[in-house]
């Protein structure tokens, strides 16, 4: 592992990939932690903002190009910001259940399934995570 490649990237891209491990950590904790507590709360509303970071940064990162200047991952972008006013709008409103599957399914969805694909050869994160410095 190197973060040889992380720290010569774009300011943006860095930004992005500091947000979106910090939203996997809060994710982490948010879900093994106990569930209706102020810790809960404080926790979630982090996560909330984190993940609005991840999305919404993404909108000046331009590594895929397949519309334009934009990407499919720009389309989950914006769902990820509707599902996050969504599970917000649920928990104010008790209805616990639909706060539950909404958030599980964005900490899955955008962050373990996507964080995934960022694996593949030839993204950067593929060479941070299976380059070494001395390869180089």
């Amino acid at each position: 592992m190197t973060l040889e490649p992380l720290l010569s990237a774009k300011p943006v891209i860095i930004f992005h990939v500091i947000a979106a491990t910090t939203a996997l950590t809060l994710g982490i904790a948010q879900l093994s932690g106990a569930k209706g507590t102020r810790l809960h709360r404080a926790l979630g509303w982090s996560w909330v903002l984190t993940m609005a970071a991840v999305a919404i940064s993404s909108f000046w990162i331009h590594g895929m190009k397949q519309f334009g200047n934009f990407s499919w991952i720009h389309g989950l972008s914006i769902f990820v910001l509707v599902m996050l006013t969504v599970a917000v709008t649920a928990a104010r409103r008790h209805r616990v259940s639909a706060h539950r599957k909404t958030m599980i399914g964005l900490f899955i969805g955008a962050l373990v399934i996507t964080g995934l694909f960022t694996l593949v050869p030839g993204r950067l994160m593929h060479e941070v995570v299976f380059s070494s410095a001395a390869a180089r």
